[in-house]
């Protein structure tokens, strides 16, 4: 049960952060003032995600107690959800060598996972 609440408040947060930067990235201006507001405007949610992904990496300690683990599966989870952001925002589909990048880094999750 840990599993998943870690991979659920991970995936949350870190798609939350991922979805103000991409926002930010196709939709505000570039000048400081802009960009510093819409930061003001984020910063309750930008809050609400680190929570998130930091009580996602408290339970994924507890579940499986290896730190480097957890954290190798928090950046797995954010390459998909970067790859999702780039096709909602930017209408750019994955080639075949992202998906070959994939399973490397599946595999290499795999073998780090191994005894």
């Amino acid at each position: 049960m840990l599993y998943l609440i870690s991979f659920v408040l991970m995936f949350a947060g870190l798609a939350c952060i991922n979805i103000i930067f991409s926002y930010q990235g196709k939709h505000i201006d570039p000048q400081f003032w802009s960009t510093f507001k819409f930061h003001l405007w984020m910063l309750p949610l930008f809050l609400a995600a680190n929570l998130s992904v930091g009580y996602g990496i408290k339970f994924g300690m507890k579940a499986v107690s290896q730190l480097g683990y957890v954290l190798v599966i928090a950046k797995c989870i954010e390459v998909l959800i970067s790859i999702w952001m780039g096709y909602w925002f930017m209408k750019e589909i994955p080639s075949w060598k992202t998906w070959i990048g994939l399973v490397v880094i599946i595999i290499g999750v795999v073998l780090v996972k191994q005894k």
